[in-house]
């Protein structure tokens, strides 16, 4: 019997044995491949249809997003409110996103009600129209949101920086304006649709308690579609920085808090430096006790909060430090984030505060496995980005074994002030 007078021992999150589930792949007939993650306790499960139609694949601005956001705002045989209204009517969410490198549509549900909603997905897919009265009010509801986001300093900030980095018309760098929302019309929405989802090239992930037949309801719905199994060949294109570093932009005249965005270059997931990077990362901002959170919140008081983070995309990446201040501290907080950079490659972690992040990061890791999303969402980045199967223990054995030392030779390559741009909006 449990003594629940005693406490339970204490162990050390580092040296925990962590093991990240096995998918289970098969191939549709059209060619498809189907990842499947078996996991949970609910009759709950979640199929994502992932499409090589993001910002990358797009010839117009907006031309990727405004074609993802319509797709569930009516097809052949039903409206936008038919849809939704079936898709209500047993329980499940459907939704869809477009992001730098893919878009998604995505169906959680309970696993019994799959062969009812599986169609639902089928036919948007196959058979989305765009209609145009859906567009128009798509347009003026996005320029009314663009309205109101650019009186905000955080917002003009996340825009301009990844400019910065990448350049303005590489994918990465492009931002929503509101010319590109007045160009956009339904034949360009229907002509990408037919290119990036109807034959587009797709990948299915499918994770939570699984129905013995899901082979069989997928080829039923799926399997029969003119889809690609392959991934699109990938047409390099080339990052164009700007050359001056630093920026200060008046965004508000009346504003009383400034945006500092700083942001450099940085290698993708295939570098043998990224993983030593992410624990670098979390001392430096990545997480509440890291060294910019309690210099520049809690003794200085200049923010609320502050964060490092490396944007990983598929073909590029950067290092960011975000954050807002009030006006008059914006200067001395963006001396203070040099400052921490420069003490970090001049003096070694010490071994108390290397291992609280190891810990913080094995914690993070344990979390990524609690439950059958997680564990696939996981696998989602390792699959997108060709990573090998034993990836999962490659991060473990970097955040277990990277040492003070070598902590402060990624510092002295990734953290030199010249190599960052500087922005601060107001």
């Amino acid at each position: 019997m449990l003594n629940r007078k005693k406490a339970p021992a204490i162990k050390d999150a580092v040296n925990m044995s962590l093991q990240l589930p096995p998918y289970v792949a098969f191939t549709l007939n059209n060619g498809v491949p189907v990842y499947t993650v078996q996991a949970g306790s609910q009759e709950v499960l979640q199929v994502e249809l992932l499409f090589f139609a993001g910002l990358w694949y797009e010839q117009q601005e907006l031309l990727s997003a405004t074609t993802n956001f319509l797709l569930k705002n009516g097809t052949k045989t039903k409206t936008a409110f038919q849809l939704n209204e079936q898709v209500e009517y047993y329980g499940a969410y459907l939704s869809r996103g477009c992001f730098n490198d893919v878009s998604n549509i995505t169906l959680h549900c309970l696993n019994k009600h799959l062969p009812h909603l599986l169609p639902v997905v089928s036919e948007i897919v196959t058979e989305s129209v765009f209609p145009e009265d859906e567009l128009v009010i798509y347009k003026n509801n996005q320029l009314q949101r663009l309205d109101i986001n650019l009186k905000k300093c955080e917002f003009v900030g996340n825009r301009l920086i990844d400019e910065y980095v990448y350049g303005r018309n590489h994918p990465y760098g492009r931002y929503s304006t509101a010319e590109a929302f007045q160009n956009i019309q339904r034949e360009q929405l229907v002509d990408f649709y037919q290119s990036h989802y109807v034959n587009g090239n797709c990948i299915i992930l499918v994770s939570g308690k699984l129905p013995a037949d899901l082979e069989q309801q997928l080829n039923l719905s799926l399997g029969h579609l003119p889809l690609q199994g392959n991934r699109p060949d990938i047409k390099p294109i080339a990052t164009a920085p700007l050359v001056e570093k630093k920026h200060r932009v008046s965004n508000d005249e009346q504003g009383i808090q400034g945006a500092i965005r700083i942001a450099r270059p940085f290698p993708t997931r295939h570098h043998p430096d990224f993983l030593g990077m992410q624990v670098l990362n979390n001392v430096l901002g990545g997480y509440f006790s890291s060294r910019l959170m309690n210099n520049i919140r809690e003794d200085k008081g200049y923010t609320y909060g502050i964060h490092s983070y490396i944007q990983s995309h598929l073909h590029h990446a950067s290092l960011h430090i975000s954050t807002e201040a009030g006006l008059e501290v914006c200067e001395p907080a963006i001396a203070e984030i040099y400052k921490e950079m420069s003490l970090l490659c001049n003096e070694p972690v010490s071994a108390e505060e290397l291992g609280l992040v190891r810990n913080y990061m094995m914690g993070g890791l344990l979390g990524d496995l609690d439950g059958p999303f997680q564990i696939m969402s996981r696998w989602k980045t390792y699959l997108l980005n060709n990573l090998p199967p034993d990836y999962f223990q490659q991060s473990l054995q970097t955040i277990r074994s990277i040492t003070p030392d070598q902590l402060q030779q990624l510092a002295q390559q990734y953290l030199q002030p010249d190599s960052f741009y500087e922005l601060v909006v107001v």
